[in-house]
């Protein structure tokens, strides 16, 4: 018998994004929860509902409410999208709206009208640089105590600290999600370098692998050509050369893009001699590697590949020679030397990458005829 098993959106949504959606839900809530305060000039206007003052005044507070909750959603809007504050005319137009309703209850409703001066001031504190956010709360205090001054309300004592508490209060939660705002912001700078950097690596490596093997492939189906009349059987191998090559070549790619490639040195060296030997350059190589350190085998596999491109690219050489130390891996000609292009080359400059992780440099000089390129470590 088969039992089928109903899953709810709820157990489908992972914990972490259900919260957020619950928190998104009740903030509203609690953000509301401070209007209690103006429930005073509410029922003043309730009191007084049959005179037209009344009635205008319990209209001007809830009006002044639904200002003041959308500029509440305005801000957590803006947060989730990292903006500190909104921009200077949508800050002036809420400010200015709280504060024409904010006069206009006072009006209506009298001194309980002026429950509407803490909420100006969070509003301030909320949309404003807080040097000016400071002086409107300043301003708003003058202004109660005036106001109270003027009309005999009583003592504006209770009023002016209310201003200054929920003021203060605000200040520091919003000094507070500003340092978020950076934060998250700054993370997501990192992130964003972090996605760059591995871009430059992964284009950097592409042309390692690539710019070797397609220079080694144009020059073998350039010599299958010239060949192909004169003497087919060598026109037969260059063809299964260009075949492995072609093979080898995309292996390269795909172990690059899985993250696993690495170079042999004797591999290298051995390619080396095969490219030289394709492009009719004589070549003068290491039998073997054996004297090199295991930390810089890569690295000098990385000098010989970029070394052997460049004379085959650029040189005209005649004679290729690669010198292996235990500290130093050289790759010489007797060619024209270098072009600007490949001194500055994306090749070159992602072998000084690879050789300052390594504690090493490279070394370039103009042999007068030839090129050298060295790689050394102290």
């Amino acid at each position: 018998m088969t039992s089928l098993t109903t899953v709810s959106q709820d157990d489908r949504d992972p914990p972490p994004i259900r919260s957020r959606i619950r928190m998104a839900a009740v903030a509203p809530f609690f953000s509301g929860i401070w209007l209690f305060f103006l429930l005073e000039p509410l029922g003043e206007g309730w009191r007084n509902r049959d005179e037209l003052s009344g009635v205008l005044g319990m209209v001007t507070t809830v009006a002044f409410a639904v200002v003041y909750m959308s500029l509440w959603l305005r801000a957590r809007s803006d947060r989730s999208r990292l903006v500190a504050q909104p921009p200077r005319p949508v800050a002036l137009l809420y400010v200015g709206s709280l504060v024409v309703l904010g006069a206009l209850m006072t009006v209506f409703v009298g001194g309980h009208g002026l429950a509407s001066t803490p909420y100006i001031g969070v509003a301030c504190v909320m949309v404003f640089p807080l040097g000016v956010a400071t002086l409107s709360v300043l301003a708003l205090v003058v202004v109660d105590v005036a106001l109270f001054s003027l009309h005999d309300w009583g003592s504006p004592v209770g009023l002016v600290f209310g201003v200054l508490a929920a003021s203060v209060a605000v200040m520091g939660l919003r000094m507070v999600m500003s340092r978020n705002i950076e934060l998250l912001s700054a993370q997501q700078e990192n992130a964003s370098l972090a996605v760059e950097n591995e871009r430059t690596r992964f284009a950097r490596d592409l042309h390692d692998i690539l710019g070797h093997s397609l220079t080694v492939i144009t020059v073998k189906a350039e010599l299958a050509q010239r060949m192909l009349d004169v003497d087919p059987e060598r026109t037969r191998a260059e063809l299964a050369d260009l075949e492995r090559l072609s093979r080898d070549a995309l292996a390269d790619v795909r172990r690059a893009v899985e993250g696993y490639r690495e170079l042999t040195l004797p591999g290298e060296l051995a390619r080396a001699r095969g490219a030289l030997a394709a492009a009719e350059i004589e070549s003068r190589l290491p039998t073997a590697a054996d004297e090199v350190p295991t930390d810089l085998r890569e690295l000098f596999a990385w000098t010989v590949r970029e070394g052997v491109t460049n004379v085959i690219r650029h040189s005209g050489a005649t004679t290729c020679e690669v010198r292996l130390t235990p500290r130093s891996a050289e790759v010489r000609d007797d060619g024209a030397g270098c072009p600007a292009a490949g001194l500055s080359g994306s090749g070159l400059a992602g072998l000084r990458e690879r050789a300052a992780a390594s504690g090493a440099t490279v070394v370039v000089r103009d042999l007068s005829p030839g090129y050298s390129l060295q790689v050394v470590r102290a």
